[in-house]
């Protein structure tokens, strides 16, 4: 099965050097694993994936509401912790947020 991750990300001021990661359950897998830039509606950002999270890195994240997609393969049954999404500031790190974790069971 596939499975789309779809984040959506509301900001309300402009912000640069933003990093936000995006950790993945255990029994998914991703499917475009190539790191690289992307340029999606006009906001540009470089995307990389790795063992258990994807990120994200944005030299200027203007405010607005932005939708971030990726696809992921299901490889085995079971119930898992699909983890959470942070996204952070790097040079002012109060600006930060946290989604809630969900659990997700593949049968």
């Amino acid at each position: 099965d596939k499975i789309v991750v779809r984040i959506v990300l509301r900001t309300d001021r402009n912000m640069e050097f933003v990093h936000m990661k995006d950790l993945r359950a255990s029994g998914f897998e991703p499917i475009d694993v190539l790191s690289g830039y992307h340029y999606r509606d006009g906001l540009g950002y470089y995307q990389s994936t790795r063992d258990a999270a994807t990120h994200f890195f944005f030299n200027y994240l203007p405010k607005g509401t932005w939708v971030f997609e990726y696809a992921l393969r299901v490889f085995q049954k079971g119930s898992y912790n699909n983890g959470f999404t942070q996204i952070e500031c790097m040079y002012a790190p109060e600006f930060s947020a946290r989604s809630q974790s969900e659990y997700v069971k593949v049968k």
